[in-house]
């Protein structure tokens, strides 16, 4: 099948904040190049050499994403990993340039979206996924359909297996092909939200396609846990009242996880009563 065509966004060029806010609206994914995360460590911390996930378990960290439990990681939070089991068998000093870099650039894409992010309080949470793909496996899913909590995902593709597939505009789940030192963005729940349903929160999943161990690294943009989340003031107006309520993030994880809405239908439950 061929791939979806993506909006590719070159983050050098002078109207890139325009154009991120274009395919927000329309797309709700897009990739980014000329990134200024250097391609070495892109490959370092990509590569996995130094990554043995079953030090560190977390194969039921999403269980409900993983039914056939072909993948594994391991997950941190960037602001207190430091002090996390997590370091155990990895490169550390390659990790921790990797969150450092990568939550940079996630916080300024915020930025471009919304305005000024820099002074919000945002947590990272980094993942390490390795899908041990057999050909029992091959044609399920590795994780299933879903939506992020999150303002975006970014995500550094495998080198060289794909399966990452995508729900479009018009509602259907497409392929993402491949672009060597690009990274891929994803729009979350909570980026549907601020904008006040402007933006298109992005349903994927990721199918396993061919025997291989495929390799890739998440890191999701999003609130701390007691924030109070709300629609931003920019994009409410006289014609374009709220949609949604002001409620906590913690709130929304919990509504999320005990209705099993995992692809986006929680934010329904958080509309305003008209």
């Amino acid at each position: 099948m061929e791939g979806e065509k993506i909006p590719i966004i070159n983050l050098q060029e002078n109207n890139s904040s325009q154009k991120i806010k274009e395919v927000c609206e329309k797309m709700g994914y897009f990739r980014i190049i000329n990134h200024e995360i250097p391609t070495k460590l892109m490959v370092a911390s990509g590569s996995f050499h130094f990554y043995n996930p079953n030090k560190v378990a977390s194969e039921s960290f999403c269980p409900y994403y993983n039914h056939n439990k072909v993948v594994s990681g391991s997950s941190m939070m960037l602001f207190f990993a430091k002090n996390s089991n997590v370091q155990v068998g990895l490169e550390w000093e390659i990790i921790e340039e990797y969150t450092q870099a990568i939550q940079k650039l996630g916080i300024d894409i915020v930025s471009k979206m919304l305005g000024d992010y820099s002074s919000q309080v945002c947590v990272t949470h980094f993942r390490m996924n390795k899908y041990n793909i057999t050909r029992n496996s091959a044609g399920s899913d590795g994780i299933g359909l879903h939506s992020d909590a999150s303002l975006i995902t970014i995500l550094q593709d495998d080198e060289h297996l794909g399966g990452l597939e995508i729900v479009n505009p018009s509602g259907k789940l497409v392929p993402v092909d491949r672009l060597p030192d690009s990274l891929f963005v994803i729009l979350g729940d909570i980026a549907m939200l601020r904008s006040n349903g402007r933006y298109r929160n992005v349903q994927h999943k990721v199918e396993c396609k061919d025997v291989g161990i495929r390799l890739s690294i998440a890191t999701f943009i999003k609130p701390s846990i007691n924030e109070d989340i709300e629609v931003h003031s920019k994009f409410i107006d006289v014609d374009h009242p709220p949609k949604y309520v002001p409620f906590k993030y913690e709130e929304l994880r919990r509504l999320r996880a005990s209705n099993k809405f995992y692809c986006g239908q929680v934010l329904e439950l958080l509309r305003c009563k008209n």
